[in-house]
């Protein structure tokens, strides 16, 4: 995938110069961040395998069920899931088109060229006219109701996912019309997903597997944030706050989040010309204050499927790391700096400090991880093939190749060796329960397929790359 690179230039600048303000009229959601650069493929991983005949077949079946208006269905269910939902089966819904989309940005298409260049405007088209009609205030971007993923992974499912592929897509619009489409929209979910997040730092939504629904909310908040979207501080670190806590009640150590001290409420660390200076109202994407901490509540979802809320508990973390990796060299720089007051030199230590925490944390999650993939059990999920399984499979597989070694070797060789061998006839991929419908099972496993080409930050791979 040929994700563009900034320059060390332009990441300063978007880090230390430009200055965000609250929305006019609304609360005041915390301090804001809106760094760095696009997305791209980090210099460490191995170069992305070429699209194995599998891939290809999947893409073709995928691109096939495309709907005239741009839209993907959920498609054909397995008959164990009964006909409860044949009245919207075809119905075009977000969620799926969403999935669909990203497997086929990451097989090398986007919206300027490639093989499947039409199908990925023509999907975010649809994306961003249902963004549009949506309200401003609730959750929802669809007025689409009950199905199959919102069921199973919360009714807000289709928010989280339109979030992420209008990131991914931010910066690589064909024109000036598609750019602003696609910011506008990404800015409407971002914030109704900021408005709506709970005290916990959680979202509300129902469903039978909601932890995979928080952990890609997670994941699209941050990756929003890599591609330069505003996104409240607060929101972020209250999402990364709740995947941690998750881990160490699962580690069996209690539900409370710990990790660094608290810096004064809302407070912005803000850099010009070397200097920083500290004030609660204004913010620059970029330089992010800790706002008051708080307990978050432990662990669940998943209907108790440890699978799902591991994966979603690394999602989570991974998502961040990827973005306070970003910002770790902003915030050094200003607590190294002898010009720097002692309260925003504080202010930066802490922030500091929060990420060595995250990544911590992480490196705790991974190797407890790897230790569980080792029972075939643990792997099964629920105990068959689902769309739920697809996708944690996918969230592990995320931060496993960012770890690396034989671990992600191994790993990837497995799934993908399985992957193979249930893929029918026609290319497609099917659930055998809940998460059933062939689009999303179809994208979810050519994502998983095909993680050695999904997008992590540039600074990371640059970071990654001077670490080896």
């Amino acid at each position: 995938m040929n994700w563009s690179i900034r320059t060390a230039a332009w990441m300063v600048c978007a880090i230390g110069l430009g200055v965000a303000t609250a929305r006019a009229g609304e609360k005041d959601a915390g301090p804001t961040t809106a760094p760095t650069a696009p997305t791209t493929a980090p210099a460490t991983r191995p170069a992305p395998k070429p699209l194995s005949d599998n891939v290809k077949k999947g893409l073709a079946y995928l691109v096939s069920t495309q709907q005239p208006g741009g839209a993907w269905a959920q498609g054909d269910e397995s008959a164990a899931m009964g006909n409860t939902l044949d009245k919207i089966k075809a119905s075009p819904n977000v969620a799926d088109t969403c999935m669909a989309v990203m497997a086929l940005l990451r097989s090398g298409s986007t919206p300027k060229g490639g093989e499947y260049q039409d199908q990925v405007l023509k999907g975010l088209r649809f994306i961003c006219e249902q963004v549009s009609e949506a309200d401003d205030k609730d959750l929802y971007v669809t007025a689409l109701r009950d199905t199959r993923t919102q069921m199973k992974l919360g009714v807000y499912i289709d928010t989280f996912m339109a979030a992420q592929v209008l990131a991914e897509v931010k910066n690589i619009m064909p024109d000036e019309a598609g750019t602003k489409r696609v910011a506008d929209a990404l800015a409407k979910v971002v914030r109704k997903i900021e408005i709506n997040q709970a005290q916990d730092g959680r979202w509300a939504g129902g469903g039978w597997a909601p932890v995979l629904a928080q952990g890609q909310a997670a994941k699209a908040l941050n990756v929003a944030v890599q591609n330069g979207a505003t996104v409240s501080e607060k929101t972020r670190d209250a999402a990364e706050q709740v995947a941690r806590a998750d881990f160490r009640a699962m580690a069996g150590k209690g539900a409370s989040a710990g990790g660094a001290g608290e810096s004064e409420a809302a407070a912005t660390v803000v850099a010009s010309a070397g200097t920083a200076t500290l004030g609660p109202s204004t913010s620059v994407p970029g330089s992010i204050g800790r706002p008051v901490g708080r307990g978050v509540g432990g662990g669940g979802g998943g209907d108790g499927v440890e699978l799902y809320n591991r994966a979603a508990q690394v999602a989570g973390m991974q998502a961040s790391a990827n973005t306070n990796g970003t910002l770790r060299d902003h915030y050094a720089n200003i607590a190294a700096s002898p010009t720097t007051r002692p309260e925003d030199r504080t202010a930066a230590q802490v922030m500091i400090q929060r990420f060595d925490d995250n990544d911590a944390d992480l490196a705790k999650a991974q190797d407890a991880l790897l230790d569980r993939l080792q029972d075939k059990r643990f792997v099964a999920g629920f105990g068959s093939n689902g769309g739920e399984e697809f996708l944690s499979y996918l969230n592990i597989g995320e931060s496993l190749i960012l770890k690396g070694g034989d671990s992600w070797q191994k790993w990837d060789k497995v799934i993908t060796e399985n992957l193979n061998r249930i893929q029918n006839g026609d290319g497609s991929w099917s659930g055998e329960h809940c998460i059933t419908g062939r689009t999303f099972c179809s994208a979810a496993a050519l994502m998983v397929l095909t993680i050695d080409r999904s997008p992590v930050p540039a600074t990371l791979a640059i970071n990654k790359a001077k670490d080896h």
